[in-house]
């Protein structure tokens, strides 16, 4: 066994544990069984760390399995992008791939078995008659008219649903179980429904498709899963995946543990709705970096430690914490890229400046560190000319009494150069401004200047070196914490209109051959990607992944204080 002595503790690490010392176990088996009808998102994410991790910590295996059971709803393409998202997170399954539709003919086989044993059905009531019949939270069900048939000729029903004799919705395959249960999961649940569907793992072989209730425990028991973790909405599901277990052959009988689902602010995991939102066109397909998605997240920049520290810092209860601060995901990637992304600067709103006092054709070439601490990251070379863009934000023609940037008479500091000052602002005929007229103290290179303080510095590009590019400014997708708070209303009211800006703008030469998906930290400015699509088109394009202020660690900080004894306010 080995144990990873930087994972959180956490109730189902105690419980495995307790186990595997008390003889229980000798080894431990998860799984991860994505259902192939969407694209993995956060809540998957934490879901992943959680069972490939104690796989790993306790010296087991952790299984992939596309419980595959609805082919109306799944594609390839899904399958394929769970598997790269599992495996960029850094994660590898035991084994090859599974599928649930692997058991097909198993599971068929205990379908029979049940029918055999008295404890399963042909049931020809329609689905609002099934519902009718289930009855409510108070009111016990009824049985079904069709109940109490032979069991031979349930067989016979069923191998003719299977064949593919009677329309989807005629008939269905139910478990004989309870119908006056208070869990409604027990009240003769579905087996089989039929489905005149392609399938595509086995294409047309099968008329009839098993539910995911079904399907899932035995799945498990299949492949010798010690332990089925999953979220709280499954709990009620419990009493069922063990009836099954208790009256089929089983070869185990795993055990099914149940913790807290993520509920992160100012985002949606409904896969219906992020579906919704892809269908519509409202973002740019499942990896819009605007989506909660691991390719999504992925594209906008972040980085699959930061993902799985982020898990961490969550941490696996069996309480629903509430919403989870979406400043702790930032706070999670700003970290990361705060120690690992390179260097550079970008001029969002260009503003030309031209520096009288540089002769034309003038230039010096500055080698800057790719990283003010790593120097394994190399230096980038930064070109001087006597034309630059500077942002537009950093001038004001009339600035507050902090304003420490530049203005009219006043100077600041070109990053890594010289202090300018700006001597005459240069207008159209419209009154707007379009470029300002500067002079450089030379004697400034390295050093302050003699008898004055220059307190600004601010980021710039050379004009006849910068590369254009452009930017886009991404921010959540919702105005609103909870967008799908109110069941009665609808979710893309709360749609933020600024979600995405796009910004045409000038950047220093050593982000001209960027690769995919590398990072930077523009300076002053924010943590952005390349854009792993654009790239590949010969186009440079970066997303803004966060800003550079990390407001959770602030609050985390004052909240500390709070808490420290005896501390004095200074």
């Amino acid at each position: 066994m080995t144990t990873d002595t930087t994972s959180a503790p956490n109730f189902i690490r105690h419980q495995i544990r307790d186990e595997i010392e008390g003889g229980r176990d000798d080894k431990i088996v998860t799984r991860f069984p994505p259902e192939p009808n969407g694209f993995l998102h956060i809540g998957h994410a934490k879901s992943i760390c959680l069972n490939f991790g104690l796989a790993e910590q306790f010296g087991g295996d952790c299984h992939l399995r596309f419980d595959d059971t609805n082919p109306a709803k799944e594609e390839q393409a899904y399958i394929d992008a769970i598997k790269a998202d599992v495996e960029w997170l850094g994660f590898q399954w035991a084994g090859e791939v599974r599928f649930a539709s692997d058991y097909f003919d198993q599971l068929y086989a205990w379908a029979q078995h049940l029918i055999r044993e008295g404890k399963a059905y042909v049931d020809d009531l329609s689905p609002d008659q099934i519902r009718e019949y289930r009855g409510t939270l108070t009111e016990p069900g009824k049985p079904s008219p069709y109940r109490e048939r032979s069991v031979e000729e349930n067989l016979d029903l069923l191998e003719r649903m299977r064949d593919g004799e009677f329309d989807e919705g005629a008939k269905v395959l139910r478990a004989k179980i309870d119908m006056a249960s208070p869990n409604i999961n027990l009240r003769d649940p579905i087996l089989y429904r039929i489905r005149h569907a392609q399938h595509h793992q086995t294409g047309d072989k099968w008329k009839i498709y098993p539910s995911y209730d079904y399907t899932h425990g035995q799945s498990d028991a299949l492949e010798g899963v010690t332990h089925s973790i999953c979220t709280l909405e499954f709990e009620d599901h419990r009493p069922l995946y063990e009836w099954f277990l208790a009256n089929l052959p089983v070869p185990c009988v795993p055990r099914q543990i149940e913790f807290a689902r993520l509920n992160l602010a100012y985002t949606l995991t409904s896969k219906r709705k992020l579906k919704l939102l892809v269908d519509k066109q409202i973002v740019d397909g499942w990896d819009d970096p605007r989506m909660p998605t691991i390719s999504g997240m992925r594209r906008r920049g972040y980085t699959p430690a930061s993902i799985r520290k982020f898990c961490e810092m969550i941490g696996v209860t069996r309480a629903d914490g509430g919403l989870v601060d979406i400043a702790m995901l930032t706070h999670a990637i700003r970290s990361d890229l705060e120690d690992n992304a390179r260097r550079a600067m970008v001029v969002l709103k260009p503003l030309k400046v031209v520096l009288t006092n540089v002769p034309e054709g003038h230039e010096e070439l500055y080698e800057v560190p790719g990283h003010p601490a790593r120097d394994d990251l190399g230096l980038r070379k930064v070109p001087f000319t006597r034309e630059i863009f500077i942002d537009h934000d950093d001038f004001m023609e009339e600035p507050p009494k902090k304003f420490f940037r530049l203005a009219p008479g006043k100077e600041v500091r070109l990053r890594n150069s010289y202090v300018i000052r700006c001597d005459e602002v240069i207008k159209d005929a419209a009154g707007e401004i379009e470029a300002l007229h500067c002079s450089v103290d030379f004697d400034t290179l390295g050093k302050n200047p003699e008898g004055r303080k220059v307190k600004g510095v601010i980021h710039w590009v050379s004009a006849d070196h910068g590369v254009p590019m452009e930017v886009r400014l991404y921010d959540n997708l919702f105005l609103v914490e909870q967008p799908d708070k109110d069941k009665d209303a609808d979710f893309l009211e709360h749609l933020n209109p600024e979600s995405l800006m796009v910004c045409q703008a000038i950047g220093e030469p050593s982000l001209a051959d960027a690769t995919p998906e590398a990072r930077f930290q523009f300076e002053r400015v924010g943590y952005f990607c390349a854009d792993r699509h654009a790239c590949r088109d010969g186009k440079r394009v970066f997303n803004r992944t966060v800003g550079l202020k990390d407001t959770w660690a602030k609050v985390q900080r004052q909240e500390a204080q709070k808490q420290a004894p005896g501390q004095k306010k200074g």
